[in-house]
């Protein structure tokens, strides 16, 4: 049994394993519906339930779709449906859906819940999303590079605006995968100090630059988030928009990043905000490939967590 945690937690080898099956899984599927069920049936007999804590679509959708796809089912509980960390303990509510369920996914808000929750679970948990970190993500992104250039490793990767959890995953992946990564944004939202580290030490290089054009020379992928949350006040969401200005990704700032350089962003995006819909929609990028791609990742790690 493996747990999926966070991507600087598991072994390179595993992740690197994960990328390949996805892309095998992906390529098996080409033209069927949907709802078509996939060769192997790695999920039959095999209950997973999918918690949300925070609203979501390609968690929600993706988790679900792809439990189906091979052969699984799944249950989907709201944080208010339960009484999670409320009126009954993590610790116990693991116990619990341990004797129901084959496998635990859950998007919640604080990074405590989900080591609590693997700490006492006896079945697999992944980490759909925390407010510190959002490996599933990074996974998807990771194989969405790969599928149109090649191996990641010895590659610049840029991130724009707000050192934020997916962010933070992506440092991870950095060090993991072997590529390099650049931060461009305000001081005030650099990421932590101790996931750069963890990816220096794998050798990674990892630069922090104030100036988003030099920030993107030489890039081959440059990526974008929101810059603000659902529950950030008004007054919050103007001082991020007024910090954050400067780091908005529009064709200006890809013409500085190589010709050929790629552009993600996991979505929901707030457009002509964060990125310009000249470069979303834009020749270079990829932004529905890397949704699309959530649904293949999720379900190699599915596997993984499972050993089928």
């Amino acid at each position: 049994m493996n747990h999926f945690l966070d991507i600087h937690k598991t072994d390179a080898g595993d992740l690197r394993t994960m990328i390949d099956q996805a892309g095998a899984m992906k390529q098996a599927r080409l033209g069927r519906p949907k709802a078509a069920l996939d060769d192997e049936q790695p999920l039959k007999d095999r209950m997973v339930a999918l918690i949300f804590e925070k609203p979501s679509t390609r968690t929600r959708v993706s988790f679900d779709v792809g439990v189906r796809q091979m052969g699984g089912q799944t249950m989907v509980l709201s944080g208010k449906d339960m009484q999670l960390g409320h009126g009954e303990t993590i610790a116990d509510t693991a116990r619990v859906l341990s004797r129901y369920v084959d496998m635990i996914m859950i998007r919640t808000f604080d990074e405590t819940i989900l080591t609590e929750m693997s700490e006492y679970s006896d079945v697999p948990v992944i980490n759909g999303l925390t407010d510190r970190t959002h490996p599933c993500q990074i996974m998807a992104d990771v194989l969405t590079f790969e599928e149109h250039r090649g191996p990641i490793a010895g590659k610049k990767v840029v991130w724009t605006g707000d050192g934020n959890n997916v962010c933070a995953s992506f440092l991870h992946a950095a060090g993991q995968f072997g590529f390099d990564f650049t931060f461009t944004g305000p001081a005030q939202l650099d990421p932590e100090e101790e996931f750069m580290g963890l990816a220096r030490q794998k050798g990674s290089k990892i630069v922090v630059e104030r100036d988003p054009y030099k920030a993107v020379e030489g890039a081959d992928l440059v990526v974008a988030d929101t810059w603000v949350s659902m529950h950030d006040s008004q007054s919050a969401k103007e001082r991020r928009h007024n910090m954050l200005r400067p780091y908005q990704v529009n064709a200006e700032l890809m013409s500085h990043a190589k010709p050929d350089a790629l552009f993600m962003h996991c979505l929901p995006a707030h457009r002509e905000e964060e990125a310009t819909s000249e470069v979303m929609d834009g020749p270079n990028s990829v932004i529905f490939d890397e949704a699309e791609n959530r649904l293949h990742a999720q379900k190699a790690v599915m596997r993984w967590c499972l050993g089928v």
